[in-house]
């Protein structure tokens, strides 16, 4: 394989916020209708409900469009020939070649959520762990990756809920690394309630 994967995770997360806040806007301003009319009906309580419900999910709207320039900035993965790299010019990019690494795996955590009739697996957080071929020298090259660090040595990457990404990942790091690749580690199932 010659050719880099390029995954974008900020077109990705873009989507995700537009939805996400175009709902809770939508929901936050029903809301405070709702209590504008419930404190005309002189019903206090389900106007302060109201009120309370609107007031916090328009600012979750709020907070999406004050941040918007942070949440829209272009963030990708890029897995080519010479390593593993995290473009991303407005935050924290790094860039670490396959020699530096020991050992490439992903893993994962399912949530399933309890409902009486359904209790199917609702989101699948992935991450991209990175294990350094030689850990001290390691973290003295890259800094820049601290962040990453986990106390067992490991460097990890998270990806949020991306269950379709495993498959692409697994492709590229065979491609270009196989001797690295060390599968995707299951971490277990949580349990939300709905």
């Amino acid at each position: 394989m010659t050719t880099p994967v390029v995954i974008d995770i900020g077109k990705r997360d873009v989507r995700r916020v537009l939805v996400g806040g175009a709902v809770a806007g939508a929901l936050g301003v029903a809301a405070l209708v709702g209590a504008v009319t419930a404190y005309a009906d002189g019903e206090g309580v389900g106007g302060t409900i109201g009120l309370v419900i609107g007031v916090a999910f328009t600012g979750i709207t709020v907070g999406a469009i004050v941040n918007w320039k942070r949440i829209s900035r272009p963030r990708m993965l890029v897995l080519e020939p010479s390593g593993v790299r995290w473009d991303d010019p407005a935050g924290a990019p790094w860039a670490v070649a396959w020699p530096e690494l020991g050992a490439v795996r992903l893993s994962r955590t399912r949530e399933r959520v309890f409902h009486p009739a359904d209790s199917a697996v609702r989101k699948t957080m992935v991450r991209l762990d990175l294990l350094p071929a030689d850990a001290p020298a390691f973290r003295a090259r890259h800094a820049d990756m601290a962040h990453l660090a986990r106390q067992d040595g490991v460097y990890r990457m998270p990806l949020g809920d991306a269950a379709g990404l495993i498959r692409v990942i697994e492709g590229a790091v065979l491609g270009f690394a196989p001797h690295l690749y060390r599968g995707v580690q299951d971490e277990g199932v949580t349990v939300g309630l709905s």
